[in-house]
């Protein structure tokens, strides 16, 4: 008999599936939308603005040289106390909220909440209880030895686990042929694995998904950086340089934080799930393998 094992193809259950895929490309969108095109201009800049493109410094007539200069050094430290950025409390998620910023915050959040929902049905899904439970087993096997064939049906069909559905897939076969009945089995155990690999591919999406929006983040936050430098006459603020790069290695690390537990988890859950549903058609093979000789107008 082939086993129900196979290639895993995707999902079952895909309203859910869609909802939580399309949530995604939603979010995705208006946070990159709502981030907006990158404008920084320097306090340089704006001065020579107001003095239509021409220095301050060349109206200060001349025989001011002392008090202007007394000025200017006033003007200077005046300047340097405006360009000034709030300096760090040393919380390093206050940090991150504010490199993130509103945009990159909502999506990072969204992913985090979906692959947290996706993992625990995930855990819930490849359970034994679930795909292959060994009271089913015992009591299966019971009600076939006993010739209860009808209540053995019966009781395959009510059971939710993947065993339950082979197998109550299978037996009405058997009175046609044992062929027909392993069949009408791998249908099923194939359906199944697809229902249960579908939900797996949405946290191997997440996981690969995640390091790009984390490498999104990078590239804007350095063409920020370069356009502070490209806009500046004179020597650039560190704050204001400091502003783009942190919004580069924070959406990195996000990035890489929420795809790396997404990665691991993915093929952990997928040996496992693979593992259950190989002992699922060994399990239904040897059920049914009294039936091997039947070709036709037999049990059931």
């Amino acid at each position: 008999m082939t086993t129900l094992t196979g290639p895993l193809p995707l999902f079952g259950r895909q309203r859910p599936a869609r909802f939580v895929f399309q949530a995604l490309l939603v979010a995705l969108t208006f946070a990159f939308c709502a981030s907006g095109p990158i404008h920084h201009v320097s306090a340089q800049d704006d001065a020579a603005g107001e003095f239509g493109g021409e220095d301050p410094a060349d109206d200060v007539p001349a025989d001011a040289g002392g008090g202007g200069e007394a000025a200017g050094d006033g003007g200077g430290d005046a300047g340097d106390g405006e360009a000034e950025a709030p300096k760090s409390d040393g919380n390093l998620l206050t940090d991150m909220i504010a490199a993130l910023g509103i945009s990159y915050s909502l999506v990072f959040l969204l992913i985090s909440v979906t692959l947290v929902s996706l993992l625990v049905m995930n855990l819930l899904a490849a359970r034994r209880d679930t795909l292959c439970p060994p009271e089913l087993i015992e009591a299966f096997e019971e009600k076939l030895n006993n010739k209860e064939f009808q209540e053995a049906y019966d009781m395959a069909r009510t059971d939710e686990s993947v065993l339950g559905q082979v197998l109550s897939a299978g037996l009405p076969k058997v009175s046609q042929s044992y062929s027909k009945a392993l069949e009408a089995m791998q249908e099923i155990g194939e359906e199944e694995s697809m229902k249960l690999e579908h939900r797996l591919s949405y946290m191997a999406l997440i996981g690969n998904l995640s390091p790009m929006i984390g490498l999104f983040g990078t590239v804007q936050g350095m063409i920020a950086s370069f356009q502070v430098i490209a806009r500046s006459t004179n020597t650039p603020s560190p704050a204001e340089l400091a502003k783009g790069i942190s919004t580069a290695l924070f959406t990195t690390l996000v990035g890489l934080a929420i795809a790396i537990p997404a990665i691991a988890a993915y093929n952990i859950l997928r040996n496992r799930v693979s593992r259950l549903l190989l002992e699922v058609g060994v399990q239904s093979e040897n059920l049914m393998s009294r039936f091997e000789d039947v070709e036709g107008g037999g049990a059931a």
